[in-house]
């Protein structure tokens, strides 16, 4: 995997994280650096763990299906790429100009008081639900799961903490357009591998 596409891959997976980081801190009052990092560092740590976790799971299936796995790996990335444009816009529909409310990136007000350890791991969690399932794709594929999820931990730190910063300035509707944003760039990675499996003629059942 092209490092482009790996660093690409950890930006439009922290994308989610950093929508729901817009609503936390457009929730919070005035939120310190430190503070912001605090939650930057949880998000990334958790983010970096479930594509390892889906990693481990796509592995013991990627012997039976190699034929396949570059199609699979887009099918995966395509499909998760329109969920998160899909939620994107219907977020954006669902806000006013004036609309404030803090969101947690699944259409859930975030709490004033939401911003404990256990809350914060929880919104971290839900939001890194996509990385697992990219895992599970990246498993049929000849990567380096160590690096892929670091870049998407440290992608995520890097934007949830600088989310959490401009949520009170930007809003949340930042954040939605973020979201939006990495789900076209999930749908431009899972293209990109599909082609170049096909140019070097490996088609299924034809090559």
């Amino acid at each position: 995997m092209h490092p482009l596409s790996i660093l690409l891959l950890g930006i439009a997976m922290s994308s989610d994280a950093f929508a729901a980081a817009v609503g936390k801190g457009a929730a919070m009052r005035k939120p310190r650096f430190l503070e912001a990092l605090r939650v930057g560092a949880i998000f990334g740590t958790i983010e970096a763990t479930t594509p390892v976790i889906g990693w481990a799971l796509g592995l013991g299936a990627a012997a039976y299906i190699t034929a396949w796995d570059h199609w699979i790996a887009f099918v995966l990335l395509g499909a998760l790429g329109l969920r998160m444009i899909r939620e994107g816009a219907r977020g954006l529909r669902g806000r006013g100009r004036d609309d404030v409310v803090a969101m947690d990136g699944h259409g859930a007000a975030a709490s004033p008081h939401g911003h404990g350890f256990w809350a914060l791991a929880a919104t971290g969690f839900a939001t890194s639900i996509d990385a697992m399932a990219v895992g599970v794709g990246l498993a049929f594929l000849d990567v380096n799961i160590v690096v892929v999820a670091a870049t998407i931990g440290a992608c995520t730190l890097v934007m949830v903490t600088c989310g959490i910063l401009l949520g009170r300035v930007l809003g949340t509707l930042a954040g939605q357009r973020a979201e939006i944003g990495g789900g076209v760039l999930l749908i431009a990675i899972g293209s990109v591998i599909l082609y170049e499996h096909l140019s070097r003629g490996a088609w299924p059942g034809l090559a």
